[in-house]
Formats: structure tokens, sequence, C-alpha cells
């Protein structure tokens, strides 16, 4: 495998190159935002460029689709006074030492009491974690429900940490999710599980895709910039 780049307009195309025994020219953008281009043997570099260029404003545009998938909270240091999201909402941190090691929301804060400060992080991570398993189950249930009509259903929803992505979709159905997106609205996660519910039917980012999401969620655009804007 080669790599290369195209320039397109202002943007810079990077792209893997693997040459192998196939009659046509097929180029594929990865969750990860990699563009991967498969090409016939005898394929010239100077054509497999003109057809990058060709394709450059889809590839553009699905690497902008997944980069709403790519969660990017800023680093915490989990002390007090700091925020953190919670369902779409930005709580306080107040941390106080005591014998119980708890979190709760109480108000605009979130509570922790601890016995020791260095605690505080693993804590809250295992607190979202909790809510996460509670909710996304929730939402998801009457989303699955809908999805029946097309004789879909996922094996199973399972929660992840995913570095660069919202949620996933297994070849078997199985259905991933980040727990991050507890910190998301309610929306935002419906939108990732309609979003993965969808690829239960379709593979691909085509154009049926779409239609779907569409027509499951008509204000899916709206909750996919919401995800980008709030957790940028």
């Amino acid at each position: 495998m080669m790599t290369g780049a195209i320039q397109f307009g202002s943007k810079t195309i990077d792209f893997c190159l693997e040459y192998s025994d196939r009659k046509s020219l097929g180029i594929t953008v990865t969750p990860d935002m990699e563009v991967l281009v498969k090409a016939p043997i005898e394929t010239s570099l100077e054509k497999v460029k003109e057809k990058i260029k060709k394709k450059a404003p889809w590839i553009i545009k699905q690497q902008s689709f997944f980069l709403s998938f790519q969660p990017k909270t800023p680093k915490r240091k989990y002390v007090s006074g700091e925020t953190h999201l919670y369902l779409g909402r930005q709580y306080r941190l107040n941390i106080q030492i005591g014998n119980d090691e708890t979190v709760k929301l109480k108000g605009k804060f979130i509570v922790v009491i601890t016995s020791h400060k260095s605690k505080a992080k693993d804590l809250i991570n295992e607190w979202y974690l909790q809510h996460a398993r509670t909710h996304f189950h929730a939402i998801a249930l009457p989303l699955i429900d809908k999805f029946k009509k097309y004789k879909v259903e996922p094996s199973s929803i399972v929660l992840r940490e995913m570095p660069t992505r919202w949620g996933s979709c297994t070849p078997k159905g199985k259905i991933i999710l980040n727990p991050e997106l507890i910190k998301a609205p309610k929306g935002c996660i419906e939108y990732v599980i309609i979003h993965e519910l969808c690829h239960l039917i379709h593979h691909d980012h085509t154009q049926k895709f779409i239609d779907l999401q569409t027509k499951e969620m008509k204000d899916w655009e709206k909750w996919k910039m919401k995800l980008e804007l709030l957790l940028a």
C-alpha cells in the first residue's frame, strides 16, 4: 500500500492506494476520515489522482459527516468549580471530603463526596457510565421498535469507549455506543442510535441511507450540528 495526496482548492486530501486484481477503481472514506483507494493493477498514479479530484467534493462531505462522530471534549482536571456536561446541560463540580464515595446531582452541581480528591475522576466516570447504561437503553427501546417494520433489530447494544467515534454497528448487528454521549442532549443520543439502526439496512452512507435517516428523524441535521458544537 502506498500513500499520496492531492490539492483541491485550499484542502489537501491524503489517501492510501492499494493495487489489486479488480476491474474498477473504488474510493472509500473510513469513519476515521481516511481515504482508501483500490485500483486495478495497471492504473497509473495520475489516473488515480484524477479520479480522486473528481470525487473530492464527495470525499470532503463524507469526512465532514464523520467529524461529528469524533468526541472532542477537552481534558478535565476534576476540581471544584469546573464545568461538566450531563444530558446537554452544564453543571459545576463540587468535591467534598467525607466517608462516602458517592456522586449525585444537586441543583446546578455534580456533588462528589470522597475520602480523597484523587478519587474524584474515577467516581465521576463510573457515575457517567451507570447513567449511560440506563438512559441509552431507555432511549433505544422505542427506536428499535420503530425499526422492526423494516424487519431489522440489533443483536445487542453495548457501551464502549471509542476515541474517535460516537457509535458504530458491527456486521453482525451489534450497536456500540460511546458512553461519552451521556454528556449530550437526548436528541443527540437519539440521532446516533437512529444512525446506527439505519446501518442495519444500508451499510454505507449512500443516498438511500440518508433518505432513510431523514424519514426516521427529519431534524437529524440539527442534532448532528448540536453534537458537533456542544462537545467541540
